[in-house]
């Protein structure tokens, strides 16, 4: 398949398409001309946004705190390129620190197709796509990976209110929390 890579990306952000609680979310880089949007999850954007922050304190620490630090991008608020067309749907993300050309990198493989329960070792980083899987491949700065972290958990966090007795989602259309057995508190 395709490794489509972006070194570095004119844009890389993560979005979301859709209402509260039935939104669709992409990871999305654009650069040179063409744009890649690959569908994640709402927990694999967290996770991403989470790791990246806590791989940049790592690299600061090991490395000391210069990593371009005068050099902090602009928060990107703009909406998705339009129009979407989805690439492929993700299923292995993958975060490294480049410590030649002081970059981190962003690697999203397709996830593959279950036919079997055989676990099955991924390759990451490779040159070329794992055989039958795209692979959208971005390098960062520091300054551009802080940027993407904050945005994306901003989109995060964009969704539905949680319930403050169940933590479950609260949906528009009711919520039916189990900490009250489906009742609402004094209401007989």
């Amino acid at each position: 398949m395709s490794v489509f890579e972006y070194d570095p990306p004119d844009r890389f952000i993560a979005g979301t398409v859709g209402q509260p609680g039935e939104r669709t979310f992409f990871l999305q880089a654009a650069g040179s001309g063409r744009v890649t949007s690959a569908v994640v999850e709402k927990a694999q954007v967290s996770a991403l946004a989470e790791r990246i922050e806590e791989l940049l304190e790592e690299v600061r620490q090991r490395f000391g705190e210069p990593l371009e630090a005068a050099e902090a991008a602009e928060s990107d608020d703009g909406p998705l390129e339009q129009p979407i067309e989805e690439d492929f749907r993700v299923g292995t993300l993958a975060l490294a620190w480049d410590a030649e050309s002081s970059r981190v990198i962003v690697e999203a493989q397709q996830a593959e197709e279950a036919d079997d329960e055989d676990t099955e070792e991924v390759e990451v980083f490779a040159e070329d796509a794992p055989e039958g899987r795209d692979v959208l491949r971005v390098h960062l700065t520091a300054g551009a990976a802080r940027a993407f972290a904050g945005r994306a958990m901003k989109v995060v966090a964009a969704g539905r209110p949680d319930c403050p007795l169940c933590g479950q989602p609260l949906d528009p259309a009711g919520h039916i929390c189990p900490r009250q057995n489906g009742y609402k508190p004094g209401v007989m």
